[in-house]
């Protein structure tokens, strides 16, 4: 029987929270709501070279460092509320609408239900909670466990061991094509949800991801015809 996945790794930050809450603070301070895809691909930029690096910080305290240099480089002076802010905003983030549907479609299924995120532990109530989310969950993984960012292998390795699985038994469903790509590097299978400003790369060599959609609902719905009756046999 070919291999099938069991258990469902969902990325957090964009996948199933919305960071647009976010907007209305980049718009105050740069006067462009927009500002906050740079800001967000510029933090995913660097925790990456920070891996490559060998060199470790907190996705958190980077994110507030990223905030501060875009505000470098566009001239904007920042205070350290607006850091503050910036970190409360991040804390609570709400959950998009076809977050909680797709989850329970998953869960009702059979599958196993688990988190990996870029951001470190944090204390109750945490974003997943606060978003009415955290329920759906068997267990959350956080890569400060092996202080590497994703897309590095060892975070999705991180996974399957403390699942007690192959990589091949797990699907990461993420919004961010460089999350799919790592994973199924790694071995694992991927389902990628093609949010405003994410996209499919389709590139010669570049894995592409086993389910495509535009929402999360509709991802669900693939995974359960796709691999949902050997869960439910």
């Amino acid at each position: 029987m070919p291999q099938t996945p069991s258990v469902i790794v969902f990325d957090v930050n964009e996948t199933l929270l919305d960071i647009a809450v976010l907007e209305p603070l980049f718009a105050r301070l740069f006067s462009d709501a927009s500002v906050v895809r740079q800001w967000f691909a510029e933090l995913i930029l660097q925790s990456e070279a920070l891996t490559l690096s060998g060199l470790y910080v907190r996705f958190d305290e980077l994110a507030a460092g990223v905030l501060r240099m875009v505000g470098d480089v566009r001239g904007v002076c920042l205070a350290e509320s607006d850091v503050e802010e910036l970190g409360t905003r991040l804390r609570t983030m709400p959950a998009h609408p076809d977050a909680a549907p797709a989850l329970a479609m998953l869960k009702q299924t059979g599958f196993r239900l688990v988190t990996l995120t870029n951001s470190p532990p944090s204390a109750a109530p945490s974003p997943l909670e606060r978003a009415g989310l955290a329920s759906f969950f068997d267990r959350s993984y956080s890569i400060d466990q092996v202080r590497r960012f994703k897309p590095a292998p060892e975070t999705y390795r991180m996974v399957a061991e403390g699942e007690g699985v192959s990589p091949a038994d797990l699907c990461l469903v993420a919004c961010h094509v460089w999350d799919t790509v790592g994973a199924q590097a790694a071995g694992c299978f991927a389902g990628l949800v093609e949010r405003p400003g994410n996209a499919v790369l389709r590139a010669e060599g570049v894995p592409f991801p086993d389910v495509v959609t535009a929402d999360l609902q509709t991802l669900a719905t693939e995974i359960v015809r796709r691999w949902g009756a050997v869960r439910l046999g």
